[in-house]
């Protein structure tokens, strides 16, 4: 009976170890650890000797370890391209959230005002390495200023339907990780701008971050007067760029400042004409809510546009560009200032959008158009030397005029005074005849 037993005993185990040995051949040591952790004591050594029948330890080995190693490796490559799409899906989502933060389009028009100021301010020798972290710095700087703006417009953009998507009013990104952002691309904007221009643009740099985001953000919601403290934030970048350059700022460097300043008004007034209803929404204080006809919008916009006009005859006076931009620059002006007319006539959405646009178009082709007909210094100075030659010139050939004719009234004098030809020898056999006399005419 206990010999019975032992051998019904010795079946049942068989079987199991043959039931479990096709699992351990495919799976190595995930099965072996689960065979060995069935059972404890005696009964499970015999289980997990009986799962080697018809296997030698080495078989085992041979067998099983290319297994788990191939399921490690596996495993592990699977969790490394996990790891990988969360690292790449963190990084294009923060990614956006900055890009957003410093609205990078926006961003860019500034480094590329700031960029025309330094080519500007350079004269004939441009340092490509210092345009580069001016463009930088500049960047970083305005960067942090419209990051600044959106912290503290939160709550105002989340009311308008232009900008409730932004990261901070749709909990993309915190409040604290934003400032710290901001405060790292200003610190570091600023740093570059003092270290590899200038401190004069680093000071510009940094008294611009301050009075948008500190003066001009707060103004939007306490007074219309904000349009022009933003025209002012506007135009220092050209300004910083040529103080970069140049290392000092003089007349000819503040042409570009005050297009744009000029620039800005129309713009904006075109802008917040089409917004109305999003800026009455956030709570802004600007001019077109004031102005229910948008007459006086309208005329602000033309009048600004105006001011246009004579830059073009300025930049070539002050020998900043040749004639050509002159007249590029008005046929700009006026084409700008048509568009504003419109609008001041009509003062329809179709025709604020109209002149909205033609803004847009204006600001880089007169950027495009001061830097194509820009005159340096050493063409300046050939134009100069130029000049003189041709004065120096001048005064030798009118000599030589004067010379040939005096030597003309000399002969024509000479001539007048030509006597027939004397036969003086017919004088001499007749003494007493007297030499004759001629009168001169």
């Amino acid at each position: 009976m206990w010999r019975n037993s032992v051998g019904f005993s010795s079946k049942l185990l068989t079987s199991k170890s043959s039931s479990v040995r096709v699992p351990l051949l495919h799976h190595g040591v995930a099965s072996r650890s689960t065979s060995t952790a069935a059972g404890s004591g005696p009964e499970s050594t015999e289980a997990a000797g009986s799962v080697k029948v018809g296997f030698s330890s080495t078989e085992w080995v041979r067998t099983g370890s290319p297994g788990s190693s191939a399921v490690d490796l596996s495993s592990f490559a699977a969790a490394s391209v996990l790891k990988g799409r969360d690292v790449m899906d963190m990084a294009r989502h923060y990614g956006r959230c900055y890009s957003e933060l410093s609205k990078a389009r926006l961003s860019m028009l500034v480094v590329a005002t700031s960029g025309t100021g330094y080519i500007l301010g350079s004269g004939s020798a441009i340092d490509y390495l210092g345009l580069c972290c001016t463009c930088a710095g500049t960047m970083m700087v305005a960067a942090s200023a419209s990051t600044l703006n959106q912290v503290f417009e939160v709550k105002n953009d989340a009311m308008m339907n232009r900008t409730k998507k932004r990261p901070l009013p749709s909990g993309r990104i915190s409040i604290p990780h934003a400032v710290t952002w901001a405060s790292s691309a200003g610190i570091l904007g600023t740093a570059l701008l003092a270290s590899k221009a200038n401190m004069l643009a680093a000071g510009l740099g940094a008294s611009n971050l301050v009075l948008y985001a500190f003066v001009y953000t707060p103004l939007k919601q306490i007074h219309p007067i904000n349009t022009w403290v933003g025209a002012i934030v506007g135009a220092i970048p050209p300004l910083l760029g040529w103080a970069a350059a140049s290392g000092q700022l003089s007349l000819n460097g503040m042409l570009l400042p005050a297009a744009l300043y000029f620039w800005q008004i129309p713009h904006f007034m075109a802008l917040a004409y089409l917004c109305r209803k999003d800026y009455a929404d956030g709570g802004f204080k600007m001019f077109s809510l004031t102005d229910a006809s948008g007459q006086r919008t309208a005329s602000v916009a033309l009048r600004n546009c105006l001011y246009l006009l004579p830059l073009g005859y300025l930049a070539y006076d002050w020998g900043l560009t040749s004639g050509w931009f002159c007249l590029e620059s008005t046929l700009l002006a006026l084409a700008i200032s048509g568009t504003a007319t419109s609008f001041y006539l009509n003062r329809t959405t179709k025709d604020a959008r109209r002149m909205f646009h033609a803004s847009l178009l204006y600001l880089p082709v007169f950027m495009s158009g001061l830097l194509v007909h820009r005159v340096t210094e050493s063409d300046q100075q050939m134009t100069i030397e130029n000049t003189s030659k041709i004065v120096e010139i001048s005064p030798s050939l009118e000599t030589m005029e004067e010379a040939q004719e005096e030597k003309r009234k000399q002969q024509s004098v000479g001539n007048g005074q030509r006597r027939p030809p004397v036969a003086y020898a017919s004088v001499a056999p007749f003494p007493f005849l007297p030499a004759p006399s001629y009168a001169t005419p």
